[in-house]
This record gives structure tokens, C-alpha cells and sequence, in this order.
């Protein structure tokens, strides 16, 4: 553990472990006030992929949260030859994961699963305004304040997609969960932030499903494969009594034609989000500014 952090924080228990760390309470010896501390052991960083994206996930969180209401803050860094430390918000509330397995495979309403789908594409938004792709979108990293706000958490595996200039640039390598993860990242092909949306998609349908993800298999390979097909099917079993709108969101997000995929803007302005997730279920209200398009909106921030 770095000194400098023992000498700011009075580190606690052990809340989380990762494969390449931990995480843990601490108190600040200044304020007392109490925050999370995300430690990363770069012994356990297996390849190049693994220790780029530790050497940038300090800087890339905070450019991609200071400011977003919908992102986990980061309050202070340490690192050391062995250890690298990130100051986070502590958030005590169950995650997104959990409160989905709490129902114990009942969907959840859909007014209830857009008060979730609209602050994470806001969070993902506001990210991808600042040139930063989160790529890891997942239950596990959507997390809730006392308040039952939401906070997307867990920026480790994030990229930059824009260059100094302000130029959009493709981003490489398979990170990601297996579920999550969209078809051009598992196929090794360059790719850019609307990976995000798909990841939100699928989000999406795992809690209008009960839990049940859109695309697996009974090992990660297999998962994949379907992942790469990206046949999307509503089982009429468990979305019969779903919108038709819900419905039309979920096919313009897992969307495997990436040039038709909506940006995360877009998802900000589908029927489904503005109306709550009280869309008619008989009548999709066609805005035209929802046409599809391969990205948009400005990149206010530059990681340079």
C-alpha cells in the first residue's frame, strides 16, 4: 500500500476484489469523511492491453466524471511501483446486478427500467462528449447513491476515441464482459463508442427479461458466437405484455450494422425514455429526428 495513501485515509474492510485488486473502505484522516479505495496490484496485469488500460484509468475517470452527474467521482490517486490507488465515492446501495436478481426472475415494469436505461445513457452520453468510451457497461458497474441515484462506476477498461485534434480515432482490443460486449469488439475489428450503446442495450433487455441476456451460451466461446450473430429475439413468453416501443429502442441499440446503431443521444430521445417507459403499447410516435446515423453530437472533451 502506498504510503502517501496511509497517511491520508484510514483504510477499512474489504467491500470488492477484482482480478486485478481490491476494494476497500477508507475515512479520510482530514475530514473523517468515508470513501471506497480501489487498489490495483500491477503485478497481477497480465498483458499490454491490461497495464495501458491501468496506467489511464485514473485519467481517463476523472475526465470522463468530473461533472457528470451519473459517474462515480474520483477524489484522489496514489500510486507506487506495486500499487495503484483511486479515491472513489462509496456507494452502499445493492447494484443494478443485484437488484435484478433480487426479483428473482420477474421483469421489472418498464417505467421502472427507464428510470434506469435514461440516467446510464446520460452517464454514457456525457462520457462520449468527453472522447471517452467506457467500454464495460454492465450491472455490476451500475451503481445507486443513498438517494437511489444512479452512478456508473468501473472506468478500467476505458479508451479515448478522439485524438488531440479533436479527430475521431478507432479503438482496438477485446475488453469487456462476454454478455455485454458488442459483436465488432468480439470480431477484432476496429470499433468506436457506440460499443457503449449496445452494452446499454443489453441492459436493457436483461431487465425487461427477467435476467435473461439477449445473446449467450454455456461458455464464454459460445457466448461470443452468438454475440457475433446478433440474432435478436423477443421470446413471446417473456415479452408478450412489452411495448411495442420498448421493443423498437432494444432493435435500434443492438443494432450489429453499426452505422445504423443509435448513439446514446439518440437513445436520450427515443418515445420510450422521454414518455418514462409509458410508450403506448399500440402506437410508436415516429420522431424524425431519430434517424439513424453513425455518430454525432460534439466532443467537448479532448484526451490528450
Amino acid at each position: 500500500m502506498s504510503e502517501a495513501l496511509a497517511r491520508g485515509y484510514e483504510i477499512g474492510a474489504e467491500i470488492g476484489r477484482g482480478r486485478f485488486g481490491v476494494v476497500r473502505r477508507c475515512r479520510s484522516a482530514e475530514t473523517g469523511e468515508e470513501f471506497a479505495v480501489k487498489s490495483i496490484d500491477k503485478r497481477l496485469l497480465a498483458d499490454d492491453l491490461d497495464r495501458a488500460c491501468a496506467e489511464r484509468e485514473g485519467r481517463l475517470h476523472l475526465l470522463a466524471a468530473t461533472g457528470n452527474p451519473y459517474a462515480v467521482q474520483i477524489h484522489a490517486t496514489y500510486e507506487d511501483e506495486v500499487w495503484a490507488h483511486l479515491v472513489l465515492d462509496l456507494l452502499d446501495a445493492p447494484d443494478l446486478c443485484d437488484r435484478i436478481a433480487a426479483r428473482g426472475g420477474a421483469p421489472l415494469p418498464e417505467p421502472e427500467a427507464a428510470a434506469v436505461v435514461a440516467p446510464l445513457a446520460e452517464a454514457v452520453a456525457e462520457c462520449h462528449r468527453r472522447g471517452v468510451s467506457h467500454r464495460d457497461v454492465k450491472p455490476d458497474n451500475v451503481l445507486f447513491d443513498a438517494a437511489g441515484r444512479l452512478k456508473l462506476a468501473d472506468f478500467g477498461s476505458a479508451e479515448c476515441f478522439v485524438d488531440a485534434d479533436g479527430d475521431w480515432v478507432p479503438m482496438r482490443g477485446i475488453v469487456g464482459t462476454p454478455w455485454y460486449v458488442a459483436p465488432e469488439v468480439v470480431s477484432g475489428r476496429e470499433y468506436g463508442e457506440k460499443v457503449d450503446v449496445w452494452s446499454i442495450g443489453v441492459v436493457m433487455y436483461m431487465m425487461l427479461a427477467g435476467g435473461v441476456p439477449p445473446f449467450y451460451g454455456d461458455t464464454a466461446a459460445e457466448t461470443f458466437e452468438a454475440v457475433v450473430r446478433a440474432n435478436l429475439r423477443f421470446p413471446p413468453r417473456i415479452f408478450g405484455s412489452v411495448s411495442p416501443a420498448a421493443k423498437d429502442l432494444l432493435r435500434r441499440m443492438l443494432c450489429k450494422d453499426v452505422s445504423r446503431r443509435f448513439s446514446a443521444d439518440q437513445v436520450l430521445r427515443h418515445p420510450w425514455i422521454t414518455s418514462g417507459g409509458m410508450s403506448p403499447v399500440d402506437e410508436l410516435r415516429r420522431d424524425p429526428s431519430l434517424s439513424m446515423g453513425r455518430r454525432e453530437g460534439s466532443l467537448l472533451g479532448l484526451c490528450t
